[in-house]
């Protein structure tokens, strides 16, 4: 499917438009990779503020005993 697209616009001369494509794509992939990333970013750190506000219960209870 690719190929038959690549050589369209070959035979038409549209070297443009294949790059503009394939910029628009690459551009459209890391933006999802980052979100993706950025996501799992925020889930580790909100993970690590619940722990750090376990440990902040035990630690208080401990102090009241």
């Amino acid at each position: 499917m690719l190929d038959d697209l690549v050589a369209s616009v070959l035979t038409r001369g549209d070297l443009a438009h294949l790059a503009l494509f394939l910029w628009a794509v690459t551009a459209t992939l890391i933006g999802l990779v980052l979100v993706r990333e950025l996501s799992l970013s925020n889930r580790r750190f909100s993970d690590f503020v619940s722990e750090v506000a376990r440990l902040n219960r035990y630690l208080a209870e401990l102090s009241s005993l």
